[in-house]
């Protein structure tokens, strides 16, 4: 059952949105912008209904914010975790910058709780991750577990695929490599939908994780699925999205 926490911390969220402005290689036109969306997902972990997530997006003024809210349901039921994740971040250009993350387990436990502060000007990141001290350089391309899916559709809009973002490991930061797989139309509860594969995988990790991206909806995905080797460990599946 960790790995479904974990996997509703990580990868959980959707992923926020932007449209990519032009033509891809995939033929599709495009002229959309970010914006903010809501969106709703059923989990599955080796097969079964686990949980249900839904995830938004918000902007105020020049801040927008990602969060990620998961509830039990199914055989889930017989567990106490409800994870939620809140990052809120910066959009500058095709540049995302997140300005401060927070998430939880749900449960009274502090061992899985994260607080984290990114300090730009000093290019600083501080806090605390699952019970260990954070205070190290920041770079451009680390990201968190929420901010990292809005960064990856920013990358979309701009035709591009990321290269690497790094995410935290305990206390040490851990790069995961993008790629662009190719394409897919989806069957949806609103229809077939075309999507646009990407994939992401740690160094020396037996896990990768596949994003099935829409273009025509922002680039929110439509289905994420973590494989380990051949065997698949969860799918996230859109169940509803609106966006403003």
């Amino acid at each position: 059952m960790q790995a479904l926490i974990d996997g509703l911390r990580r990868q959980g969220g959707p992923a926020a949105v932007a449209l990519l402005s032009g033509v891809l290689a995939s033929g599709v036109v495009l002229g959309d912008e970010l914006k903010p969306f809501q969106a709703s997902y059923e989990w599955s972990w080796k097969g079964m209904t686990v949980a249900e997530s839904t995830v938004k997006l918000e902007k105020s003024g020049n801040t927008w914010t990602y969060t990620s809210k998961s509830e039990p349901r199914g055989l889930g039921n017989i567990f106490s975790e409800r994870p939620k994740m809140i990052s809120v971040l910066r959009v500058t250009g095709d540049e995302v910058q997140p300005q401060s993350y927070s998430a939880t387990d749900g449960t009274s436990s502090d061992n899985r709780a994260v607080k984290l502060q990114y300090d730009w000007t000093n290019h600083r990141l501080t806090g605390t991750n699952e019970g260990y001290k954070i205070d190290m350089p920041l770079t451009p391309d680390v990201q968190d577990d929420a901010s990292v899916q809005v960064a990856l559709m920013v990358e979309s809009l701009a035709g591009r695929t990321p290269d690497k973002f790094s995410l935290l490991s305990k206390d040490k930061l851990r790069t995961y490599h993008y790629k662009r797989e190719g394409a897919e139309t989806l069957k949806t509860p609103f229809g077939d939908v075309p999507t646009v594969i990407f994939s992401s995988q740690a160094d020396y990790s037996p896990r990768i994780t596949r994003f099935w991206c829409a273009p025509d909806r922002g680039y929110v995905p439509m289905k994420v699925e973590q494989r380990k080797d051949n065997d698949v460990q969860w799918t996230m599946s859109i169940r509803s999205i609106t966006r403003n």
